[in-house]
């Protein structure tokens, strides 16, 4: 029985292809609409947390001032270079501290110019920030300390001011200061917040100091915390040491503050997973739009077909078997625009996270689930229907003209 009712509902829906397709249409946006939100929506999410986790390994930014952002400064003293040594000494749980000072400026080199940041740090810096070297080396002790005119350059400057010509040993003009080139930074493409990390020069942070800013200022603290080791720990520790350091008394408030990149990548992850949730039921929407289409035609149906029915209802067809016909229409329906949909997600996922520029993370469970809701849209929408054909007088029917 089971099979004959399924023959007969495909066989009504083939008789009637053009109205069964534009039945279905809603269904077929609704999950396609679902599946490439949600899809986009997590590979949003994961390129977030790659790019914060490239910021560095439990990594702590420290600023002056009370708060991140313009105007948080609030005329607090720039911190030392000697700040940072102590944070790596004095402290447990520390795999590295590293000053930061930055500056901006145009490049020349090779016969062309590029405008471009300037990084001025120790090596460590290359370490906390996870930057590895594609080329070349590293600074020397003497290079340091003496604040020579050598510098790393990213991919980016690389590209733009050597094209395919080798770049190290070649000296490049910072500004005012002509620097020899020692080594060419990996790759790490676009940052959290859109920049493109890979424009960007890398220097000693007394070359930077003495010859481009002019002064000892030091912007941002960078400090790595140990695998495994407690950050509120070492956060309340480095904001002791800071204020000692830094000669505050009790009752004054600290005049720096302390961003922690694990946190942030959890908030924006957060907030991306809130905004998909969000997006993916204003699209699902769609789909109960779909539901109220395929029982409007159904009942359409039921109306065209009165004779039949009152015909398979007289020659001795129960009523649930009538049920069971239209009801399997329906579904079948539902279901072949699930299936629709989420070809048409993955075709429109995969081309929207390239554009997007997104890794594409295939979700299975959001799949299923979107073909399983479709499925019980068409049962929900579908018995109004079915119950109405089912509970057709038979002499009635087949006077129905």
């Amino acid at each position: 029985m089971w099979l004959n009712t399924l023959l007969l509902a495909l066989r009504s829906i083939r008789r009637n292809l053009m109205r069964s397709f534009l039945t279905i249409l809603g269904i077929v946006i609704g999950v396609s609409a679902v599946i490439t939100m949600v899809t986009v929506g997590n590979g949003a999410t994961l390129a977030i947390q790659n790019q914060i986790a490239g910021l560095g390994t439990n990594l702590l930014q420290v600023r002056p001032g009370q708060r991140m952002g313009p105007g948080g400064g609030g005329g607090a003293p720039s911190f030392k270079e000697a700040d940072a040594e102590a944070i790596a000494t004095q402290i447990g749980g520390v795999a590295a501290a590293a000053p930061e000072s930055r500056s901006g400026g145009t490049l020349v080199a090779n016969g062309r110019n590029w405008s471009s940041s300037i990084t001025g740090s120790t090596n460590d810096w290359l370490m906390i920030e996870n930057w590895t070297l594609a080329q070349g080396r590293a600074f020397s002790d003497d290079e340091l300390r003496a604040g020579s005119a050598v510098c790393i350059i990213g991919e980016t400057v690389r590209r733009e001011l050597f094209g395919n010509s080798p770049a190290l040993g070649e000296p490049l003009r910072v500004k005012q200061i002509s620097c020899e080139i020692v080594g060419v930074l990996g790759s790490k493409g676009q940052g959290a917040f859109g920049n493109d990390q890979d424009d960007t020069v890398f220097m000693p942070i007394k070359t930077l100091q003495r010859r481009i800013t002019g002064n000892t200022q030091v912007n941002t603290l960078l400090v790595s915390m140990a695998d495994g080791s407690d950050a509120d720990r070492v956060k309340a520790s480095l904001a002791q040491l800071l204020r000692e350091r830094r000669k505050l008394s009790a009752t004054d408030e600290d005049n720096f503050n302390v961003l922690d990149t694990k946190q942030l990548g959890e908030t924006l992850s957060g907030t991306t997973k809130v905004m998909t949730t969000l997006l993916g039921a204003v699209a699902a929407v769609s789909l109960l739009v779909g539901g109220i289409g395929i029982m409007n035609i159904m009942l359409v149906s039921v109306t065209e077909r009165t004779r039949e029915i009152g015909l398979r209802l007289a020659i001795g067809a129960l009523e649930r078997e009538v049920l069971l016909q239209f009801l399997i229409e329906a579904v079948v329906l539902a279901a072949l625009g699930g299936l629709i949909g989420i070809v048409l997600a993955t075709g429109a996922s995969i081309g929207l996270s390239a554009v997007m520029n997104v890794p594409y993370v295939f979700n299975p469970g959001v799949n299923l689930l979107s073909f399983v809701f479709s499925a019980g849209i068409g049962v929900v929408f579908g018995y109004f229907p079915a119950r109405r054909a089912a509970q057709l007088d038979p002499i009635e029917a087949l006077r129905h003209e």
